[in-house]
């Protein structure tokens, strides 16, 4: 469609880290599936979990790439290990390191990532690179709507809500914000924070306070008078908030101070705006996995049984057989489309507003 500054996986990478290397030549990434993966993807035969069961234990490990925190992978890990006898190896990074290896693997026709579990916009890049695969699963009637991407490349293990954090030892309840608004008030000088990468919100936050001129002009306006303090790492701002080096934290996952606030550290967490936002954090299989059966095994796994795992890690997992309060709150969900539809615009933004301004 003309006019759209579409983002291809080498546009972020030359606009988030600068890579000279990927300025040479953009080509199209899309592959082909391997027989074997596209075989197993679409089986839709009584048989299919056994099937994908021998493959696997004949293939023996599955590699997996993921954002995920490993104190909240490895529960996961072990119970699928133990299940199945397949080892999981696992690499942890960010984003931008997701991205830039499995471009890189895949231009060099390396054998890398079976499956990949990031936010749905680093999943949603990769599927409009073409380096997904397209999964029918028994598991899709077990989850709520909002996990279904529509064209099936991908698909949510949680939804991620991005709220507001706060020390509860430096802010009391009482003094919390209730609009956007009373964050221009001088008593937040120098206690914001926000995280690094954050364009998606942007967009959605914005269009929570009327519109982008607005909402850009107000958050302008709350960075010019009380700063804000930019960290790379929603773990990291969670913990910096926690241990009161920030006192309120603008973007948090809403999991993450659940979880230091149940080991007893003073830290909570609430959302402005009247309605929380949500971006699905999600997970796929490569078209030419090197252990396709693994990865369609781990897939269904996380669909499924890891499901309860990540619900007892205070995950708002999507198995509509699990409940969660969180879930039930107001939602927002953060459109995709429109993000990487537009990323430079948004991105830019992001860092005229927050990132060139921190202090």
């Amino acid at each position: 469609m003309a006019g759209r500054e579409t983002l291809s996986a080498p546009d972020f990478f030359i606009r988030s880290l600068g890579l000279c290397s990927l300025l040479l030549s953009v080509i199209a990434l899309a592959v082909e599936s391997t027989p074997e993966m596209a075989r197993l993807a679409r089986y839709a035969g009584a048989d299919r979990e056994q099937l994908l069961i021998r493959g696997a234990q004949k293939e023996g490990e599955v590699t997996l790439y993921a954002a995920t925190q490993i104190n909240d992978m490895r529960p996961v890990i072990q119970a699928f290990t133990k299940k199945y006898g397949v080892r999981v190896n696992f690499w942890r990074a960010g984003r931008e390191e997701i991205l830039n290896r499995v471009v890189n693997e895949t231009r060099s026709g390396r054998a890398g990532a079976d499956v990949i579990e990031q936010s749905s916009l680093t999943l949603e890049m990769l599927h409009r690179e073409g380096l997904l695969q397209k999964v029918e699963s028994p598991a899709f009637s077990t989850l709520v709507p909002a996990a279904l991407a529509p064209h099936r490349e991908w698909t949510a293990v949680s939804l991620d809500y991005v709220v507001q954090a706060y020390n509860t030892n430096l802010v009391k309840k009482s003094e919390l914000p209730q609009r956007w608004e009373d964050l221009l008030d001088a008593k937040w000088k120098g206690r914001l924070g926000i995280e690094r990468y954050n364009a998606e919100w942007l967009l959605a936050v914005v269009g929570q306070m009327g519109g982008e001129e607005k909402g850009v002009a107000l958050l302008k306006e709350i960075v010019r008078k009380n700063g804000v303090s930019v960290r790379k790492g929603y773990t990291l701002l969670t913990k910096l908030t926690a241990s009161g080096e920030v006192p309120l934290a603008l973007t948090v996952y809403s999991y993450m101070p659940e979880q230091l606030k149940k080991a007893g550290q003073p830290i909570d967490w609430f959302f402005l705006g009247g309605k929380a936002l949500a971006r699905p954090h999600a997970i796929g299989v490569t078209r030419r996995a090197p252990h396709p059966a693994a990865a369609l095994l781990f897939y269904e796994f996380e669909l499924t049984e890891g499901q309860k795992i990540l619900a007892s890690h205070d995950f708002v997992v999507t198995s509509n057989a699990i409940r969660n309060p969180v879930r039930e709150l107001p939602l927002d969900l953060i459109d995709l489309g429109e993000v990487l539809d537009r990323y430079k615009k948004w991105d830019g933004l992001y860092d005229e507003i927050f990132v060139s301004q921190a202090r």
